[in-house]
């Protein structure tokens, strides 16, 4: 009689390794088909010395105006990362399965926040364009609804995760529903849900950049008047400035980040019999001044908006005849083949994103490489504070309109996002069954290969179909600037006014964004 060791292998992992199998393959095709390869590069190596030639030096604007300029960029990001927080709390709180008032709720709620993430930022800027006319208010509103996609899932996440013991004696003390929340949920998720915010923020200021080509006031918008008047020295200072900040804040959200997700060691005093509110301690203090330091913020960043309710009430009224202008949808030919290069753009970005991010990535983790991986992280840092937009635009320079610009500028764009998680999934593996296989008499890279890269994977598959959602959606808006795809098909449409055209290329991408959505849900499940 036999006796079997190993279980059948079961059906659905099987099928979600062929199609990620088959992914990879489609991957590789559209590396070949769009003709990234040596050939490409050596050709573009005289391109690369012109625009070099063409750049330098720098033409930096005067210290005011740059000032003005950058300030007003980090005023619209602020606003519309306040705005998605504040729309994101009310729909994480529907939508978590532990504070929500029924299923329908739950449902109607992470339908929204699927949508938000789906649609697309630049067209959301263009359709808020035509109904409250240019300026800051275009820009914020786009932004804001879009990072509620992202903002809203991690809020509801963090509510799904707290400790009901506080909740649940907040409510044995007679408290009503809203107390409960105050009182024994947002206590819990406040530090996630701040570190949510400054990691969107630093995500907006880079969105904000791309916007500023479809009329978005701030630096975006300098960069693209100065590129069209063939001004590249201002334009890539500008694009300089723009990498510093992104740099800047990258590093500050990071590290209070960081402060905030530590746990404290520190006991407070015990309180007096006749005490009814906490010490006023270093760390009471410490607290509050980022408090008031932040309403501050925010006020500021209001008033240097230039956000007017005047003209968002105004606009209401003309509501109803705006949106009229973007219904029904208008297909014209070529969009699908359109729509294809960008998927294409997505899927090359993705493969070379990953192939360099992986080898970075486990030189970035502590547990793999102590002795380089500060100076890998702090690599991953600064290629992943530099805008997508403006890798685009130097490479669309270099290697001319079309789709190999694009699918190169998301692949670098991709390694410093991809690279960052991959090092964070190998720091977080279980470090007990790599000091097993160590204690064997196994070397670093045997304990690597054997212990730490195998519990890592199924984050690895998540991770770079998370990449590859992102990649789609930002080829769709490097089209603007001429790096292939559907995107120049919007911008096009947006400037003849052919709003219909907006709507059937908004509906298409939302289709595929939504499809691949979907797939990976069902590969993070079965795949693990």
């Amino acid at each position: 009689m036999t006796v079997r060791t190993l279980d059948r292998p079961k059906a659905a992992p099987v099928a979600g390794t062929l199609v990620l199998l088959a992914l990879f393959a489609l991957a590789a095709w559209a590396v070949g088909d769009l003709r990234i390869n040596a050939a490409t590069m050596i050709d573009s190596a005289g391109n690369a010395a012109d625009f070099a030639e063409r750049m330098f030096p720098l033409d930096f604007p005067p210290v005011g105006e740059l000032l003005g300029l950058a300030g007003k960029t980090l005023a619209i990001v602020v606003c519309a990362t306040l705005l998605s927080v504040v729309l994101s709390l009310v729909l994480a709180v529907l939508a978590a399965g532990n504070t929500t008032p029924n299923g329908a709720a739950r449902f109607g709620a992470r339908a929204v926040i699927v949508a938000a993430r789906a649609l697309p930022d630049v067209v959301l800027a263009i359709v808020f364009f035509r109904v409250f006319g240019f300026g800051a208010l275009a820009g914020v509103l786009a932004m804001g609804l879009h990072s509620v996609g992202m903002v809203g899932k991690l809020y509801a996440d963090a509510i799904e995760q707290i400790d009901e013991g506080p909740r649940a004696a907040v409510r044995a003390g007679g408290a009503a529903s809203g107390q409960e929340l105050v009182a024994g949920v947002l206590p819990q998720v406040l530090p996630a849900l701040v570190a949510t915010a400054l990691h969107r923020l630093d995500i907006n200021l880079r969105i904000s950049v791309v916007l500023g080509f479809v009329g978005v006031d701030g630096l975006g918008f300098a960069i693209s008047t100065s590129l069209q008047q063939l001004d590249y020295r201002r334009g890539m200072a500008l694009a300089l400035i723009v990498l510093v900040l992104c740099v800047l804040v990258e590093l500050l959200s990071g590290a209070v980040r960081r402060a905030l997700l530590r746990p404290s060691t520190t006991v407070p005093p015990p309180l007096r019999p006749d005490q009814v509110s906490p010490q006023w301690t270093a760390g009471r203090i410490r607290k509050t001044a980022y408090a008031a330091l932040t309403v501050l913020v925010v006020l500021a960043s209001i008033q240097g908006a230039g956000l007017s309710m005047g003209q968002f009430f105004g606009a209401l009224g003309d509501l109803g005849d705006s949106i009229g202008l973007f219904w029904p949808p208008k297909f014209i030919p070529g969009l699908l083949d359109d729509l294809w290069v960008t998927v294409k753009i997505a899927l090359a970005a993705t493969l070379l994103g990953a192939v360099l991010a992986v080898p970075l990535g486990a030189l970035a983790a502590r547990n793999v490489a102590p002795r380089v991986a500060r100076g890998f992280r702090l690599v991953i840092v600064v290629v992943r504070g530099i805008p997508e937009l403006v890798l685009a635009i130097v490479f669309v320079v270099i290697s001319g309109l079309g789709a190999v610009a694009g699918a190169l500028a998301l692949a670098v764009g991709a390694v410093g996002l991809l690279g960052k998680l991959i090092a964070d999934s190998l720091e977080e593996v279980d470090p007990g069954v790599e000091e097993a296989v160590r204690a064997t008499g196994a070397g670093r890279w045997q304990a690597f290969f054997s212990a730490t890269l195998p519990q890592a994977a199924p984050a690895f598959v998540a991770h770079v179909l998370y990449q590859l959602d992102t990649n789609i959606r930002s080829a769709t808006l490097l089209g603007i600037v001429g790096a292939g795809g559907i995107g120049f098909d919007l911008l096009t449409a947006s400037r003849v006014l052919e709003f219909g055209v907006v709507t059937a290329i908004l509906l298409l991408v939302f289709a595929v964004v939504m499809a691949v959505e979907l797939l990976a849900v069902w590969l993070r499940r079965v795949v693990r």
